[in-house]
């Protein structure tokens, strides 16, 4: 049996969780720690109410999301966040968030996951964010509606669409999540085609001033890679079972 210490220190030397720079509320690393054993693992996006409760009614007791539980900011332990708390209090659940520097890792991350579901070769860092590359380029010649089409089977679901650029794509970039806003800075980079989870209104109207094909895949569907694929290492590297709580937030 995998000792709780054991797993979080092989994970943030695995993730470089001290050396990735991250937004404070992030709070990479383990944010609820349990009685030190693990047996079971889970992982899931967002930690939440519902997430909790199917953790336990699968008797998961080392949970690793995406997105953790302070994301909000400082906050008084009341309301959801008691009732979260509580929920792993009493159940011996740990729980492992890692943001960026899923989002980032060169084999398991988000970024890299997606890019390999899509059949995409030779991916380049780029697009600086918190002192580190935060997304992929690719050059890759493809036709749109065939792009569109890999990213939907990819996804499973449908792609948001705004076919502004390039009927041929000459340079994709990627950036999984919401780097919508981040539309001006891609296209400095010369990208014709920008992947992404989600943009803000604006966003869609700079795609058109700036030529650009913008393809919005969903927050949730382009972030369920990376946590899949670390609780897939873990599981393999310390011979535990591991589970995936799928839980969409419809963004």
């Amino acid at each position: 049996m995998a000792s709780l210490c054991e797993i979080v220190s092989y994970t943030d030397r695995f993730l470089r969780i001290r050396d990735v720079g991250d937004w404070d509320n992030a709070l990479n690393g383990l944010q609820i720690e349990n009685s030190g054993r693990v047996t079971h693992i889970g992982a899931a996006v967002d930690v939440s109410t519902r997430v909790l409760t199917e953790a336990i009614k699968r008797d998961i007791d080392f949970l690793i999301v995406h997105h953790g539980l302070f994301w909000p900011g400082l906050q008084p332990i009341q309301g959801a966040l008691r009732r979260q708390l509580q929920l792993a209090f009493e159940n011996d659940i740990a729980l492992y968030s890692a943001h960026l520097p899923l989002d980032i890792h060169p084999q398991i991350g988000n970024n890299a996951q997606l890019v390999r579901a899509l059949g995409l070769k030779s991916p380049k860092p780029f697009l600086e964010e918190k002192g580190q590359p935060a997304g992929l380029i690719i050059r890759a010649s493809l036709q749109r509606g065939e792009l569109i089409r890999k990213l939907e089977n990819a996804l499973n679901g449908p792609v948001k669409t705004f076919g502004f650029g390039p009927k041929k794509t000459r340079a994709i970039g990627l950036v999984t999540g919401a780097a919508g806003s981040e539309i001006y800075r891609v296209a400095d980079e010369a990208i014709d085609t920008f992947i992404t989870g989600e943009a803000p209104h604006w966003a869609a109207v700079a795609a058109e001033e700036l030529g650009i094909n913008l393809l919005l895949g969903g927050h949730y569907a382009t972030e369920v890679f990376g946590v899949k694929e670390l609780a897939a290492h873990l599981s393999k590297r310390f011979k535990a079972p591991w589970e995936f709580i799928d839980c969409p937030t419809g963004l």
